[in-house]
């Protein structure tokens, strides 16, 4: 007869499946090499807070419940949930602002994040968590009416359109949030988003809940946890609408690699005249010349840059110069309506070519960085690779040789054969 050893075994512990990695304010669960699980956005933020630049905290949530999500009837894995909400918690720790709360209330952003890069594909989402109570905290935080309506009618008009599917009938028909939009600067006389006060935009945050309830037969949801989970969805579901479908059969991207969701505490950049939102490259990607080249607008939000509802500002004095003269405009005219960062912001435009340097050694190429400038502090909120011409292929892989910063057949291979017939 076997002998035992009188003990009872102890029951094997499944180890849970980690789907959700924090980055900011001290914290990175991620590296830039994990790009096939924190999608390209979600790695380079986690590279980012590694390198301790100001990146407003938050948390990715990796391709692997993408994958899980179609592969299981659009479901998420079980654990998912407990982990976003201790992700979320962390967060409002971080910040001092609760989710939901309707006297101090946390605003999150909610992207998209491929492996591979698939600009304006995939959908994107501002200032989630606002309904009609934590309206009311935001404009007790900020002292700021207007500014709370204009970031709750964006919120609206994102969500309806990317969750609740609020879009033009057909080709011929206008968006229903921008005809509303302009009806309404018609009728106060006005030509711009930012010439419409509070009051204005606060009836468009109502019409714009009357249009969701009337052409999608639901009422916008106020509960903050539920646009949560209805913008996570959404994200995932944008993996496999046509515009991401037919960008990646052009470029050869396997549906199987999937997206990550990466969601970040709001930085606001229509706070005011002393907020801004904008673009930088490290170096002309047209020519290849370097130094700090781009564009920003003050007081409004990311979105607004690439909308072309407005037109932006040039980054440098030089380039702001330089428009100035193709326009016709006097540098007096100019210094009145077309300041530069460098000459708005000096400090903060210092402190953003420092980062931008440090981005460009730490990654060994020419970075494209997102940036928002809340009440005159500066946040970094993406890097990436930037996109160059032939020429500006050329010249950047030569000089990045030439100062040692990759050796010579790395440059070589930096050149495509379409940029070298370029």
């Amino acid at each position: 007869m076997a002998r035992t050893s009188g003990r009872r075994a102890r029951p094997s512990r499944r180890r849970t499946t980690r789907y959700v990695y924090a980055f900011g304010s001290g914290r990175t669960d991620g590296r830039a090499d994990m790009r096939a699980l924190l999608g390209g956005k979600g790695a380079n933020l986690a590279e980012m807070s590694r390198l301790r630049l100001p990146v407003p905290p938050g948390f990715t949530i990796s391709t692997e419940v993408c994958t899980h999500y179609y592969r299981h009837g659009r479901t998420y894995p079980g654990a998912l949930r407990d982990q976003v909400r201790e992700a979320l918690a962390r967060v409002e720790k971080v910040v001092g602002r609760r989710f939901g709360d309707p006297a101090n209330p946390l605003l999150v952003s909610v992207r998209s994040g491929a492996r591979a890069s698939m600009p304006g594909m995939m959908d994107t989402i501002l200032n989630l968590g606002l309904n009609q109570e934590t309206v009311e905290g935001v404009i007790r935080q900020s002292g700021n009416p207007r500014f709370a309506y204009d970031s709750y009618r964006r919120f609206v008009q994102m969500y309806g359109d990317v969750v609740l599917g609020l879009k033009p009938a057909g080709a011929s028909e206008e968006d229903p949030f921008e005809v509303a939009l302009a009806a309404k600067k018609r009728s106060r006389g006005v030509t711009e988003d930012t010439e419409l006060d509070a009051d204005s935009l606060r009836e468009l945050v109502e019409e714009f809940r009357a249009l969701v309830l009337s052409r999608r037969g639901e009422r916008f949801p106020d509960d903050p946890k539920e646009q949560l989970w209805g913008a996570i969805g959404a994200v995932f579901g944008s993996w496999m609408n046509q515009r991401a479908v037919t960008y990646r059969d052009i470029y050869r991207i396997p549906e199987s690699w999937g997206t990550a969701v990466n969601v970040q505490a709001m930085v606001f950049g229509n706070l005011g005249d002393d907020c801004a939102t904008g673009v930088a490259f490290t170096r002309d990607v047209a020519s290849g010349e370097p130094g700090l080249t781009g564009e920003y607008l003050p007081n409004a939000q990311g979105e607004d840059v690439v909308a072309g509802i407005r037109t932006p500002l040039q980054i440098t004095r030089h380039a702001a110069r330089a428009w100035a003269t193709q326009n016709g405009m006097t540098e007096d005219r100019r210094r009145t309506e077309r300041l530069s960062l460098e000459e708005r912001a000096p400090r903060l435009y210092r402190e953003l070519v420092r980062h931008a340097k440090r981005l460009e050694r730490h990654y060994r190429d020419v970075q494209d960085i997102e940036f928002t400038i809340e009440r005159g502090r500066l946040w970094m909120l993406q890097t990436r690779v930037a996109k160059r011409t032939g020429m500006a292929a050329v010249r950047i892989a030569y000089d990045l040789a030439r100062t040692a910063v990759i050796n010579r057949r790395t440059a070589i291979e930096r050149v495509e054969p379409d940029q070298v017939e370029q």
